[in-house]
């Protein structure tokens, strides 16, 4: 496929898959249970946080973490104290566990009472064309308080060679529109043509196949590469395409 075809053929895909049906098999629809902005910004954070293995089990454990958190993720953060350990303590999904969610919540109040919230910490370092510094510099602030090494490996460094996945699928969520009423739009101080695709094994492989990737690694150099390939075909909305890329490798096996 030339370029205008390949366009022709990912924006119908876009159309398809970016619908409302999309929440009811992917993990976006925990942010959906809420309305107030810094609850949904939260549990989205802590749900991309979680967002790897098999799906059913990300959406079933955000859920058990949400009742922890009394269905009232901003407040929970807020009034968190070493207390509340204990209750989280049995809370585990694969290598995340009670620790590390503790220092998550703590962290996050550290964020909300300290620097302005989520949107102000990403926005602060956040260049023209991409979010990598603003990832790596919002890991920095949300690791200035006394953690465990281990815990660090939860959030993703793109200066350090990640593609940080789970990071760009929770900017994607709060940044871009919501006209489809997916993606929630909620952040107004970064804008949609800032964001890099969510690069993971799915649209990795589906992004070869289209020769928008020739890197064979899923990692930093790789999401650059699709990120310049992908804002040729849209330079304002150029994450969009992950519901292409997504819905192509994990619905239609292509």
């Amino acid at each position: 496929m030339n370029r205008t075809e390949l366009k022709l053929f990912l924006d119908a895909k876009v159309l398809e898959y970016e619908h409302p049906k999309f929440l009811e098999t992917d993990p976006i629809q925990i942010p959906h249970k809420f309305s107030r902005k810094e609850d949904i910004e939260i549990s989205a954070f802590l749900t991309a946080t979680i967002a790897w293995g098999n799906r059913k089990s990300i959406i079933n454990n955000a859920n058990k973490l949400m009742a922890l958190m009394g269905n009232s993720p901003y407040d929970y953060v807020l009034e968190y104290t070493e207390d509340n350990n204990e209750e989280l303590s049995a809370f585990v999904h694969r290598t995340f566990n009670g620790k590390d969610l503790g220092y998550f919540i703590k962290s996050l109040q550290n964020i909300y009472i300290n620097h302005g919230g989520l949107e102000a910490v990403f926005a602060k370092h956040a260049a023209r064309q991409d979010m990598q510094t603003a990832i790596s510099g919002f890991k920095k602030i949300f690791f200035e308080l006394p953690h465990l090494s281990r815990t660090q490996k939860h959030v993703s460094d793109p200066l350090k060679g990640s593609a940080a996945k789970r990071i760009n699928m929770f900017l994607r969520w709060m940044v871009r529109t919501d006209a489809t009423s997916v993606d929630f739009g909620i952040w107004k101080s970064i804008e949609p043509s800032q964001l890099s695709c969510p690069l993971d094994v799915h649209s990795g492989n589906v992004g070869r196949k289209l020769k928008l990737l020739t890197r064979k690694q899923n990692d930093a150099k790789a999401l650059a590469e699709l990120d310049k390939n992908l804002r040729k075909l849209d330079p304002i909305d150029p994450v969009k395409y992950d519901f292409a890329l997504f819905g192509l490798g994990v619905f239609e096996k292509f």
